[in-house]
């Protein structure tokens, strides 16, 4: 016997969108990594990753640690500088 799943009808509340907002640099910054990895998947079946390919994902990195670290200084002030 399969059970039903009941539909969601809650609506995301105010700070909910909040938290979405706040983390959205950091969630765009590691679709940026995956979108990277990818890449550098995708080359390996088509001569292989070039240094540019490499570049890419060492900046999409560089930008999730920059967005980590961000986000927490905006979330915790006791981090603030």
């Amino acid at each position: 016997m399969r059970k039903r799943l009941a539909p969601v009808t809650a609506e995301p509340t105010a700070a909910d969108l909040a938290a979405i907002e706040a983390e959205w640099p950091l969630i765009a910054a590691e679709l940026d990594v995956l979108d990277a990895e990818i890449t550098l998947i995708y080359a390996e079946d088509h001569g292989g990753p070039t240094a540019l390919d490499w570049r890419r994902l060492r900046r999409a990195e560089a930008r999730v640690t920059r967005a980590a670290a961000d986000l927490t200084t905006r979330t915790d002030p006791h981090r603030a500088a």
